[in-house]
């Protein structure tokens, strides 16, 4: 019925337009007659020669002559048994040209009530007929219906999804293309566990159909980001053999309304074409946050599309071998609706790898590469405390890309060092424009840092002080607490205070008050919080305890903070805070003052080298006279370094030469051969 309305409709144009042509063509043939295009001057010239008997003018705009001629005998190739008419005995040329539309015909010359020779003007106005009006008027709603069929036909198997411009969420992965096992992911032993059941399930569904276990399909994977979430994901899908489609939250997300739910149940058919399927989520706190969070009703499609993740988990049949599984890296801001049970009936946390763990990632990405014997693996892992699998791998790929361009094949503690610095601190980049003064300043800041973190009990040991820009810091000093800690003691954080506002303690000492700078401000700032915290948040102070002033992670977050305490509780944490502050000051005076030596000869071999390594500052604080020892070794090292450079230059250069030379001797051989067989052809 569509096909034959759709033929019909166009056959009707096209043979419309092709009968009103074909009269016009007619009206010429039949008329014996032709026409020339002339120029507005050469059609008043010809006017004003008195050569018009007749001017038309048509809608204002065209000028037309009719010029008839009579054909007689050698001019007319018609017999007496021709049976044209008189009038088709005759030759018209119609001389044709235009006028602008707001430029009078008194203007041109040529006057309405005709000239001296009678030449007569005559006005003529094309009104559309009436079938020219319904054409006009229908042909555009008839292309704008067939446009609306052809886009609803297209539409209509699936959805939103069919168009060209909108792609279907989720990647299908084929069972030969998943190379990741479980063996592949090290350490979360208790991870796995949690995951095993979901793999037995997949294989063997009957097992747990006959007693009538319900296994959790909605699995939800939550930590730190790089924790390895995908990775367990693609292992679950190897180790159960089945497809797994991974798609990441923010794919779901459309400029057009309704397209982000239809790519939801397009991903969930697939699934379900597929048979035994694990789906992956990345990323699933872009579509699953809390609804009515913000007041403006902007997100109203991400609810929707939310809305119908609820109705799939709710869709499932109990026989369905499907296992959805999502990570996030925000599981506080997923929707309660989606965290119920029945719903992600399983939640598990990555948290970030232990020291052993650490160690054993270590070996498994360095388990292809030349490792020199020398190197702990042990002390490795527990400077890379707080850190996840992924930084892990990255400080190895860094290593390793630095002796491939040093053109060597076994890694080196030196590496190593070079690896982890850059990946948690940045690049290093040398200020050439800094001034002696400002260097100077910097100096006695990180010494301020270091000297009072190490002489504090509670203090974290000095793994590395620079004075070189590395990524967002212009300088550094690199703490790293010998075990891993979860909980802080007040006794802690007096101590992070105090090795705070060192910098503004080792100013003051060495360049007096009217030298201190600017450079303290993110110390004050972090040393306030510190204090901040402890006095409103962790209960630490005497008066102020038990109650809990200061919750970040309560929902007004989103909507700014409320102050949940009077004016007069406020000022009494304000004078707390300023008591500990003040006090962890004095006890950095103190401390700097006591090492007011060391922490001078320690500027001189800081200023020389750039940077002091954790023996060589534990060296100095233990010996003012290892200080000399140091500088000594240094500048050794330097001209050694120096000497390898020039070197290494000097063969690049006697390279690059050879590489010339052996090109020109090449075409100077191939053309002696060329003249040679010349020769010999003429001998």
């Amino acid at each position: 019925m569509k096909k034959g309305l759709t033929f019909f409709l166009v056959a009707a144009i096209i043979i419309t337009l092709f009968l009103t042509q074909a009269q016009n063509v007619w009206g010429d043939i039949r008329g014996n007659s032709q026409s020339e295009k002339v120029s507005l001057n050469e059609f008043i010239s010809l006017y004003q020669e008195n050569t018009f008997d007749t001017v038309k003018v048509i809608d204002a705009t065209k000028l037309e002559w009719h010029q008839v001629l009579t054909l007689t005998g050698n001019d007319n190739p018609s017999t007496f048994m021709s049976l044209k008419t008189k009038e088709e005995n005759t030759k018209t040329t119609i001389y044709k040209t235009n006028k602008p539309l707001d430029t009078p015909l008194s203007d041109l010359g040529i006057l309405l009530t005709g000239n001296a020779n009678g030449t007569t003007i005559e006005v003529v106005y094309n009104e559309a007929s009436f079938w020219s009006k319904v054409l006009v008027e229908l042909i555009p709603l008839v292309l704008l219906i067939a446009g609306f069929f052809f886009l609803m036909r297209l539409l209509a198997p699936k959805g939103w999804a069919g168009m060209p411009f909108i792609s279907s969420a989720g990647k299908l992965t084929n069972k030969k293309e998943i190379t990741t096992r479980f063996n592949d992911v090290i350490g979360m032993e208790e991870v796995k566990q949690e995951l095993t059941e979901i793999v037995d399930y997949l294989k063997n569904p009957q097992k747990y159909h006959k007693v009538g276990a319900r296994v959790p399909k909605w699995v939800l994977l939550h930590g730190a980001p790089g924790s390895g979430k995908t990775l367990l994901a693609r292992a679950v899908a190897w180790e159960a053999h089945v497809p797994f489609f991974s798609a990441s939250g923010p794919e779901f997300i459309e400029m057009f309304v309704g397209a982000g739910t239809l790519k939801v149940r397009d991903l969930f058919k697939r699934a379900k074409q597929a048979g035994k399927a694990i789906i992956f989520i990345d990323e699933i706190d872009s579509i699953g946050a809390k609804r009515g969070r913000w007041p403006s009703g902007a997100h109203k499609e991400q609810e929707n599309m939310l809305n119908q993740i609820l109705t799939e988990m709710d869709g499932f049949e109990k026989d369905t071998s499907i296992i959805v599984i999502a990570a996030t890296n925000r599981p506080d801001i997923l929707d309660p609706a989606l965290l119920r049970s029945g719903r992600f009936d399983r939640k598990v946390r990555v948290g970030r790898p232990t020291t052993d763990e650490r160690q054993l990632i270590f070996d498994y990405y360095l388990k292809e590469k030349s490792v020199d014997k020398n190197i702990d693996m042990h002390s490795l892992a527990l400077r890379t405390s707080w850190l996840v699998g992924a930084d892990i791998e990255n400080i190895v790929n860094e290593a390793t890309l630095k002796i491939a361009k040093e053109s060597r094949t076994i890694l080196t503690k030196k590496d190593f060092e070079y690896a982890l610095e850059k990946v948690i601190m940045g690049p290093e980049k040398k200020i050439k424009t800094m001034k002696a003064k400002e260097r100077e300043i910097i100096t006695y800041h990180e010494l301020g840092h270091a000297i009072t973190a190490h002489v504090l009990p509670d203090g974290d040991p000095v793994e590395k002080i620079s004075i070189v820009s590395r990524g967002m810091a212009l300088w550094v000093t690199w703490k790293i607490p010998e075990e891993e800690k979860h909980l802080y003691s007040k006794a802690k954080l007096q101590s992070e205070m105090v090795t705070l506002l060192g910098w503004r303690a080792a100013e003051e000492l060495f360049f007096g008050k009217e030298e201190i700078t600017t450079g303290a401000s993110n110390d004050f700032m972090r040393a306030t919080a510190i204090a901040s915290d402890m006095v409103l948040k962790y209960g630490m102070d005497e008066e102020l305890w038990p109650v809990m002033y200061h919750n970040e992670d309560s929902p007004d977050v989103y909507y700014g903070q409320v102050r949940r305490y009077s004016d007069k509780t406020a000022e009494l944490a304000d004078q707390r805070i300023k008591g500990l502050l003040g006090d962890a000051y004095k006890e950095a005076i103190k401390i700097i003052k006591q090492h007011k030596k060391t922490v001078s000869k320690m500027a001189e071999v800081l200023l020389e080298k750039e940077y002091l390594s954790k023996q060589e500052f534990i060296d100095i604080f233990n010996d003012i006279t290892a200080a000399e020892t140091i500088l000594a070794q240094y500048k050794i090292e330097s001209e050694q370094e120096e000497k390898a450079l020039a070197l290494a230059k000097e063969k690049e250069k006697k390279e690059a030469a050879q590489k010339k030379t052996t090109t020109k001797k090449k075409p100077t051989k191939r053309t002696s051969k060329k003249v040679t067989k010349k020769n010999t052809e003429n001998e």
